[in-house]
């Protein structure tokens, strides 16, 4: 069953005082399908870095392999048309799995497990503008923030839910006859709220069930990601 997550609250709270002190997670978004016989390394290492505090790590899986005879079932089209922004807005005219994406703005081509920890080595060293926090109240979340400054631009404010692990079999296509396992798998990503900075800022959503729960704040276009904080 996919979360269900409700905003209860369209516009925001502002408030007083800093949300969060640590570090924020980076995070990492993986581009894979069920369908494509390059992916299933790639899928190992998410749920490796799934393992760390230190890291968010999402498994995104698209529509655009189900063709070849094996549907995803994990897949979502709207998870396509994000990896097509990415690319769109890194002037690439063509999309691929397995691709990661680190803090919004960083790709990496295929499975390149080397490339991929240097760039989650650089992304942690990074100083975050923003403190947030994340709070769950039974079946409401709240959202705080607070920046050092104003963004100059309105960012996105998203909530994400997923699942921590599924075993699928698969029938047919590339993987056919492989029983592989998922990680972090992502069932939905709602943008919730635009926010500019200037003020300190609080949104309440509802989120019915026990899933876990990440809000990211990044930048319009997608681009770089600004902070994230996860409830598991």
């Amino acid at each position: 069953m996919r979360a269900v997550l409700t905003v209860l609250l369209a516009g925001c709270i502002f408030v007083a005082g800093p949300a969060r002190s640590d570090p924020s997670p980076v995070v990492v978004e993986l581009f894979t399908s069920q369908g494509c016989s390059a992916c299933p390394p790639a899928d190992a290492l998410i749920a490796e870095l799934a393992k760390r505090d230190d890291v968010i790590a999402l498994a995104l899986h698209v529509d655009y392999w189900d063709y070849i005879g094996w549907k995803d079932i994990f897949a979502d089209p709207a998870f396509t048309l994000r990896q097509k922004a990415y690319a769109h807005a890194a002037g690439r005219r063509s999309i691929y799995t397995p691709q990661m994406v680190v803090e919004g703005a960083d790709h990496v081509v295929g499975y390149r497990p080397m490339d991929l920890a240097h760039l989650i080595e650089t992304h942690a060293l990074a100083d975050s503008p923003v403190e947030l926090g994340l709070a769950r109240q039974g079946d409401m979340v709240t959202v705080t923030a607070v920046s050092a400054e104003p963004f100059g631009e309105d960012v996105v404010l998203q909530i994400v839910r997923y699942r921590p692990e599924q075993q699928v079999d698969i029938q047919r296509g590339e993987n056919a006859g492989k029983t592989l396992r998922y990680a972090n798998i992502v069932e939905a990503w709602t943008p919730v709220a635009r926010w500019n900075g200037a003020e300190p800022l609080s949104v309440s959503v509802q989120a019915a069930g026990d899933e876990p729960i990440v809000a990211i704040l990044q930048r319009p276009g997608p681009g770089a990601i600004l902070a994230a904080a996860r409830l598991r």
